[in-house]
């Protein structure tokens, strides 16, 4: 059993992940393996959140150059969680509207 530290990596804050907050939606970098049972457990531990719906993608790196050489970055994975309508928001989120 993985803890919700080692699947919840660290939230995105993007400018469309900002706007997703006020429908009560909240993006993470999470642990490739991670399903999506074992993320809406660990959003749900961590934060003392009710989660409706956890969407997760995988992001492929880019490729980048510096001068002659080049490389992809990494690739990670991306899980968009949504909250229920009587939920609590997360409370690290907030500071950042």
């Amino acid at each position: 059993m993985k803890l919700a530290q080692d699947i919840i990596l660290r939230p995105v804050i993007t400018e469309e992940s900002m706007a997703g907050q006020a429908l009560k939606k909240y993006t993470f970098e999470v642990a490739k393996d991670a399903t999506k049972p074992e993320v809406k457990a660990a959003v749900e531990q961590l934060f003392g959140v009710k989660v409706q719906k956890v969407n997760t993608l995988r992001v492929r790196g880019h490729l980048r150059r510096y001068g002659r050489f080049e490389g992809y970055t990494a690739s990670w994975k991306k899980a968009v969680v949504t909250l229920t309508e009587d939920s609590k928001t997360i409370e690290f989120f907030d500071g950042m509207m």
